[in-house]
């Protein structure tokens, strides 16, 4: 079993990173493979609606599961989802709601699962989120609702999946943070046990 992470924080090693390797410890613990990708300093572009996904679809009986309007790194991201069991999803709150690349990934990867119904259907979800004062919630919602639209398994864990934070680091003194991390990633481990059984 595998679950890969999509940290959607413009800083590779911050604290978003800090709550996807704290959920990872937990899977390891259990022998789930992971695998952590970084969108920050990728040429990521929002969806362009030109629905090419859709229309290859309709003119061809081949399958192309990828974004067909831009050729980017989205592409190389849908391909480690379909390969994986577990998908993790990870920002910052900015204004509270996720960041431009956690949104444009959600967009471009959403468009191409849509247009190739039950892509990601059963695989189990989980996102996580780092904010000051407020927004983290609707942040979750945000990354929640993409594996709600294409038929997922969403783990929660004893409290929302966030922790407290804005400079680098910070989330180390949330205990109760870090905390909810644990007990998200040991959930995660044992729905997917259960699913893979």
């Amino acid at each position: 079993m595998k679950v890969v992470a999509f940290n959607g924080s413009p800083r590779k090693n911050g604290n978003t990173s800090i709550l996807i390797r704290t959920v990872f410890e937990e899977l390891e613990k259990e022998g789930i493979e992971t695998e952590v990708v970084n969108l920050a300093g990728k040429d990521i572009k929002g969806c362009i609606a030109c629905y090419k996904c859709f229309e290859k679809k309709e003119k061809e009986k081949e399958k192309e599961y990828k974004c067909l309007g831009i050729d980017d790194f989205i592409n190389e991201c849908i391909e480690k989802m379909i390969k994986a069991d577990g998908i993790l999803l990870g920002s910052p709150t900015f204004f509270s709601n996720v960041t431009t690349e956690m949104k444009a990934f959600i967009d471009r990867a959403g468009m191409v699962a849509y247009a190739n119904p039950g892509l990601l259907r059963y695989k189990v979800g989980a996102s996580v989120s780092v904010g000051t004062i407020s927004g983290t919630t609707q942040t979750l919602m945000m990354m929640d609702s993409f594996f709600l639209c294409l038929e997922m398994f969403i783990v929660g864990a004893n409290y929302f999946n966030m922790a407290l934070g804005n400079d680098k680091g910070d989330v180390e003194k949330d205990e109760r943070g870090l905390g909810t991390m644990r007990v998200l990633g040991r959930n995660m481990a044992f729905l997917l046990k259960k699913l893979n059984a």
